[in-house]
Parts: C-alpha cells; structure tokens; sequence
C-alpha cells in the first residue's frame, strides 16, 4: 500500500510541477495572486524552512543588496520581515498572524510597492495534501498611486511564483537529500 501511495505522490508533484498561479482580481487600485506547490514534506517542515531558513530560499535578485542571506523572519505578532545588511536595512513586511504549520501572514508592500505607498495583505497558508504539503502564497495588494495597477500583476505574479519556487524547490532538495525524513 505504502508503495501505491508513492506512486501516487510522485504523480501528483510530476502534475503540480511549477507552481500553479492564479490572478484572483485586477483592478485600477489593487489585486489578488496566488500561487501554490505541493512539497514531499509536513507542514511542521515547510513552516521551519519558510521562517528559518529565508536566506537558503528566497531569490537572491529579489533582495535590496543581493544577498538573501541578509533575511529574517520573525515569527510573532509585530515581527519583522527584514533585510539587514549592516546600516542598510529594509523591513519588508510586518507580522501580523501567526498559526505555526498553518498560516503565517504578514502586512506591507514588497519592494517596488512599497515605494509607491501601497500596501497589501501577504499569507504562506499550508494544507496536508496525501503525504505532502500544498503551499499557498497569496498576496492581495493595493492603494492609491496615478498608475493603473494592472499593468503590475504580471511581474508580481512571476516574482512571487519565483519565491514561492524557491522555498519548494528547497524543500525538495532537502527532502531528497534527508531521503523523504521531512515527513
């Protein structure tokens, strides 16, 4: 039976392969994404390489100074999702729920966004799927700006299917690596 299930699993990421996006809305003024992967590991897994291993993951051209290395995250209401690089520092987001192996969701507006003085809503969600974990990133985003923010969606969606991508991808070498230990 345990073999079938394999079987079965494998299948199933074969058939996830990249991430799955979706663009929920676009508007003039805000937007939903989201994207999802399914990993060959628990949720408990995913959530400690999401919170603790951020530098191992994220893609390094989608930092301030190009070293994601520089990235935290802290997991507690208030916390900070931060670049520190000595005096440059960036808080990208702020922590705002906290639910370990479920959901984490943080507020702000990620790199160019925040710029333009718009903010959004962004959550790691976690759901058991077979043996494994389905990851969803979702981010909805918006606020005032002169600009259309559709015009945006297409490269925020590509950008976040990168990080979500990567912290998959992580997870998979690790799991491959640990020989299927993260479940």
């Amino acid at each position: 039976m345990r073999g079938i299930l394999a079987v079965v699993f494998a299948l199933a990421l074969a058939w996830a392969g990249p991430s799955r996006a979706e663009v929920k809305d676009a508007t003039p003024n805000g937007f939903t994404i989201e994207n999802s992967r399914v990993v060959p590991v628990d949720a408990k897994t995913a959530w400690n390489a999401l919170v603790n291993d951020v530098g191992q993951w994220w893609p390094k051209d989608h930092t301030w100074w190009g070293d994601a290395t520089r990235l935290s995250i802290q997991p507690r209401a208030g916390g900070c999702f931060c670049e520190i690089d000595g005096d440059r520092q960036a808080w990208h987001m702020t922590v705002t729920f906290v639910d370990p192996g479920t959901l984490l969701r943080m507020t702000g507006g990620l790199g160019p966004l925040q710029g333009m003085g718009l903010s959004g809503a962004l959550e790691w969600r976690f759901e058991k799927v077979g043996e494994g974990t389905k990851i969803t990133l979702w981010y909805r985003a918006g606020g005032y700006t002169p600009d259309d923010l559709r015009k945006f969606v297409p490269v925020v969606d590509q950008v976040q299917a990168q990080q979500l991508g990567g912290l998959a991808d992580y997870l998979e070498t690790r799991a491959k690596a640990d020989g299927g230990a993260g479940r």
